[in-house]
């Protein structure tokens, strides 16, 4: 052997350990977030108000835009469909079940610039910030593909249930 035919061998032997490492950590964020669960359906007698085109980018934890979640089905980038509903939203990415965010459940929704693998003009995503099953708030972000963001984030604000301030009149 030639010391080019080890180098070959020592590169090919390091890329393959560095694709094993990454399989490897990706199955084990896939556990470590299978605790955690997206509302599948859209309740019946659900009206649909508005319907956008989008890309989703990615769930993270509240306020952490840099740590990724990996919730089913929302674990991998998608193009799809976002409908604003008198429900709540039905995001409908494509080779996936409908996730359904009720009203009940959303938190915030307002403009980001930076998450986890994209990073846009200022303001250029839309941050969902909602609860899963246990309570826990996630944020995911999402890309009109056409349009104002901001026509889509007063559409969803509209969404938000009021705070119960504990305040009687």
């Amino acid at each position: 052997m030639s010391m080019r035919d080890i180098a070959i061998a020592i590169t090919i032997g390091v890329a393959l350990l560095i694709l094993l490492s990454m399989f490897l950590a990706w199955r084990r964020r896939l556990r470590r977030d299978s605790v955690h669960v997206a509302p599948i359906g859209v309740p019946e007698h659900a009206e649909v108000l508005a319907r956008h085109e989008v890309l989703y980018v990615s769930t993270t934890r509240h306020d952490q835009p840099l740590e990724r979640l990996a919730i089913a089905p929302l674990a991998y980038r998608a193009r799809g469909e976002l409908a604003v509903t008198d429900r709540g939203i039905a995001l409908c990415l494509d080779g996936t079940p409908t996730v359904f965010l009720a009203s009940a459940n959303l938190v915030t929704v307002d403009r980001a610039t930076v998450t986890i693998d994209r990073v846009v003009e200022p303001d250029g995503l839309v941050r969902v910030a909602w609860k899963v099953a246990d309570g826990t708030t996630v944020d995911s972000y999402l890309r009109l593909t056409r349009g104002d963001p901001q026509n889509l984030i007063s559409d969803l604000q509209r969404l938000i249930p009021a705070n119960d301030t504990g305040a009687t009149s």
